[in-house]
């Protein structure tokens, strides 16, 4: 294999190793799947201690505005996205969506406002795409960086907090989705208090010279183990949270993707600010009138896990399918299989049956709310 096409490394990658990683390719990088815990103690390990992600993989882009003024910046990437860049203030951030001309999405991110620039995290199987969106539309306002000297930790659960603290004791000030600089071992590090696993935490853009020594002292905690890509999906579906190329994708909108809440208030119909993103007339009006699909929450009855791509059927003779399952597997804390998937807007109403073909038997699913279990994000 070619070094072209050899998979990278994120700069962990040592010490993954060291801690006896299990790798998988994925989004054209080496990652940790799992480690000799295994997947279902990783899983049960952040939900009561803190697991220490390496996100390393995923796309750091900053911009900066050629007029100096940061409110021309958000202005221009409002022209990208359904939400309110403008009215976000300085040390926060905010989920958002790239959407095409079709109404959907082309990925979804973080943007934070960073006071003289914005700093945006993107899917690593994107972020190519997602930097050549940006150059094409913006490069005439903003100065666009993709950071290749950063790594991206994530420390999630419970213990995520104080194991934190004992390298920046002001992480406990912080709340849900602010973003502050902090020095940890006198590394400068941007830390936001999020993460995509339902569970407090923080994830932690630091110097690619710093990074294994920081996540080392971390890991040298009692309270904290490293995890990887195996738990961090289960975690993620226990918690409703999409997964990009499987739950979203370009065939997707916002409202078929059960996103309504990521488009702002401001930029819909009867906002100062109405539309002007790339599919503006689709998405508003399926806010108005609905759509004919609707991502939803699925418990499969008995044991078995409907997985991604399983066909779901209206009823257990029927011949013709009415959708798929997009991500779907067993859910450790739910002790059960939990799945999300794809049915028509008249199936998507909670307690409605379906059924799953599960090597070549029909088995029952029912609707359920979403997510699957209770987050503990910190709001106050």
């Amino acid at each position: 294999m070619s070094d072209a096409t050899s998979p990278k490394r994120t700069p962990l990658y040592d010490l993954h190793v060291r801690n006896g990683a299990k790798f998988t390719p994925f989004a054209g990088y080496d990652m940790p799947v799992q480690y000799a815990a295994g997947v279902l103690k990783e899983h049960r390990h952040t939900r009561a201690g803190a697991g220490l992600f390496d996100v390393s993989h995923m796309g750091q882009v900053l911009l900066r505005p050629k007029s100096a003024r940061l409110e021309d910046a958000a202005m221009a990437l409002e022209a990208l996205v359904p939400v309110d860049v403008l009215g976000l203030t300085e040390g926060r951030q905010r989920y958002a969506l790239f959407t095409n001309e079709a109404g959907g999405i082309l990925d979804d991110l973080m943007i934070a406002n960073r006071h003289d620039h914005l700093m945006l995290v993107v899917n690593a199987a994107c972020k190519d795409a997602d930097l050549a969106h940006l150059q094409a539309n913006l490069s005439h306002l903003c100065e666009i960086e993709l950071l290749e000297d950063r790594a991206l930790i994530a420390l999630q659960g419970p213990g995520a907090e104080p194991a934190l603290a004992t390298l920046a004791p002001d992480v406990g000030d912080m709340r849900f989705m602010d973003v502050r600089t902090l020095a940890l071992l006198d590394a400068d590090c941007v830390v936001s208090r999020s993460g995509y696993t339902g569970e407090d935490g923080f994830e932690i853009s630091l110097p690619s010279s710093r990074a294994e020594e920081i996540a080392a002292r971390l890991l040298d905690q009692d309270t904290v183990q490293p995890i990887g890509l195996g738990a961090r999906d289960s975690l993620r579906l226990e918690a409703g949270l999409c997964l990009y190329g499987s739950d979203l994708d370009m065939e997707v909108t916002p409202v078929e993707g059960a996103l309504e809440w990521a488009i702002s208030k401001i930029r819909r119909k009867g906002g100062d600010r109405v539309g002007g993103f790339p599919g503006a007339d689709v998405i508003l009006s399926q806010l108005e009138t609905g759509a004919e699909r609707r991502r939803v929450g699925l418990l499969p009855d008995g044991r078995a896990p409907m997985r991604a791509g399983t066909t779901l059927f209206a009823a257990e003779a029927d011949r013709s399918s009415v959708g798929r399952v997009s991500s779907g597997g067993f859910g450790p804390s739910v002790e059960g299989p939990v799945a999300m998937g794809y049915l028509p807007t008249p199936l998507s109403s909670v307690g409605t049956t379906v059924f799953g073909e599960v090597r070549g038997k029909r088995l029952p699913a029912t609707v359920a709310e979403l997510p699957f279990i209770t987050p503990t994000y910190k709001r106050k």
